[in-house]
């Protein structure tokens, strides 16, 4: 492979995601706390794969999480009716005492690290409570769509754990389906049109055909009891 080869992910017309530049392709599986509520993410198998491969979009193929042309049988309509505005832009301000949580809340993809100890959004009235503090920013930081970020309010610096290129096949056995490609690592998404989304270290792709905000996923994985397979 050539380093200098651009890390991106093109989104074919109705059709699947085309990765180049060698990006490594993961299982990541949302685990549970002894209460129940989403707090780790543990890492499952590794796929092998060339510099390039495609992946699923439709949600149909036989081999997820890579595509083998069923998008085309299945007459998928992949049409993208996601918003290229940046996400400052888009994103609804909660002011704490101690840091600004932002949210597009159109970007959720139902993973739940938000809900613990009272959820996020409560929490960040109590983040002059150094424990409190903490939590928020563990939640923020596991949120793998990047609907949630966050800055510290007294030097203005975003607090975000920073990712190397990578994609992980999203698996979430407590609720018994199959999540979104988490994308990680400010890879470029380049829209069917041959422009580009904007570069962020954390998003989510939906890969079972139902979200209303392609090509983000919106948590429709989880409606309709997506399962790959994967961890059969």
């Amino acid at each position: 492979m050539d380093k200098s080869e651009e890390k991106k992910i093109t989104i074919a017309k109705d059709g699947p995601y085309i990765v180049s530049g060698g990006i490594p392709l993961t299982v990541e599986v949302i685990a549970n706390n002894k209460e129940g509520y989403s707090w780790d993410w543990k890492k499952d198998k590794t796929f092998k794969t060339e510099s390039s491969y495609a992946l699923c979009r439709c949600g149909h193929s036989a081999n997820k999480p890579f595509c083998d042309g069923t998008h085309k049988s299945v007459d998928f309509n992949g049409r993208e009716t996601a918003s290229k505005i940046p996400y400052d832009k888009q994103a609804e301000r909660l002011d704490g005492p101690t840091m600004i949580l932002s949210d597009q809340e159109n970007l959720c993809a139902f993973a739940r690290f938000c809900d613990p100890e009272g959820k996020i959004w409560s929490l960040i009235e109590n983040t002059d409570n150094p424990k409190v503090r903490e939590l928020v920013i563990r939640e923020a930081m596991h949120c793998p769509s990047g609907r949630l970020t966050l800055h510290d309010k007294e030097t203005g610096n975003e607090i975000e754990d920073k990712f190397s290129p990578s994609i992980g096949v999203v698996e979430d056995p407590s609720l018994g389906c199959s999540g979104p490609l988490w994308i990680r690592g400010s890879i470029t998404i380049e829209s069917e049109d041959g422009t580009h989304y904007e570069k962020r270290n954390r998003v989510t792709l939906c890969r079972c055909g139902a979200s209303n905000n392609k090509p983000f996923c919106n948590g429709s994985h989880a409606s309709i009891k997506f399962n790959d397979g994967i961890l059969e």
